[in-house]
């Protein structure tokens, strides 16, 4: 089976505290930021991006700082968007599926339940809608129509060694992504688990749709991974601090997960 290389490319930041990511706050209450990014998976010819990220316009809507396009991060390691074949959106969340028009090629692969959380009933109630953009919605409908979104009702192979995995949770149909490395099964958990702390110590994200399902999904994926240390949090700054940087100059930008 191949071994992939996986990437994590930062291209936002927003700094907050820490009583925003836990459900019912934090008692020491100091500094704890997000980062966002995008992920590749390279190997056996072909790349995979997962999640498209946001856009400079957007950033200043919600208040996030915009530090490049994820597009352009991902031309660091020589990855064009024009030319990507797949791409996979987690969820439909502003921060991982807004610049998907930036990759006109790419068949998007979202699940099933994904679509009909965010066009039914439970977008009628600002808690649940919060952090979706109607557009973005509408626009992954227009890709559905164009013929350009493989749908996946729960887990998925896309590829020997890559494959999607229902978790739920944060969204009704948040999906991680499963890859195959040289050091074992690597776990891309999106928003699964935002922050290494989320999984760790059982404190979930307060954005939710399930917190039921959120808490099952830490187990979801410690079983899926080769090890807890195969577990990639979407958010946490600490992962550029934990994993290698591919070259000197991407310093910052890009570090490597496998």
């Amino acid at each position: 089976m191949t071994e992939y290389e996986v990437y994590a490319i930062k291209y936002a930041h927003h700094a907050r505290r820490a009583s925003e990511n836990f459900i019912g706050g934090d008692p020491h209450d100091g500094p704890m930021p997000l980062d966002y990014f995008v992920w590749l998976i390279r190997g056996d010819g072909r790349e995979v991006v997962v999640d498209t990220g946001f856009s400079a316009a957007m950033a200043t809507k919600r208040g996030r700082d915009h530090i490049r396009c994820p597009t352009e991060g991902l031309r660091t390691l020589g990855c064009e968007a024009s030319t990507v074949k797949d791409v996979v959106i987690t969820h439909l969340h502003y921060d991982h599926v807004g610049n998907f028009d930036l990759f006109p090629g790419a068949t998007l692969h979202l699940q099933d339940l994904e679509m009909r959380y965010a066009t039914g009933r439970h977008m009628a109630h600002e808690p649940f809608r919060g952090a979706y953009e109607v557009e973005d919605v509408v626009g992954m409908v227009r890709r559905v129509y164009a013929g350009r979104v493989r749908f996946h009702a729960g887990d998925a192979e896309l590829f020997p060694g890559v494959s999607v995995h229902l978790i739920g949770g944060h969204t009704m149909g948040l999906q991680a992504v499963r890859v195959h490395t040289r050091g074992g099964w690597l776990v891309l958990a999106s928003d699964a688990s935002h922050f290494y702390a989320n999984m760790e110590q059982t404190r979930p994200f307060p954005i939710v749709y399930s917190v039921a399902d959120m808490v099952a999904g830490y187990e979801r994926l410690r079983a899926l991974a080769a090890s807890p240390a195969h577990i990639i949090p979407g958010h946490d700054p600490l992962v550029m601090q934990r994993y290698p940087v591919p070259t000197k100059a991407l310093e910052g930008i890009v570090v490597r997960l496998d």
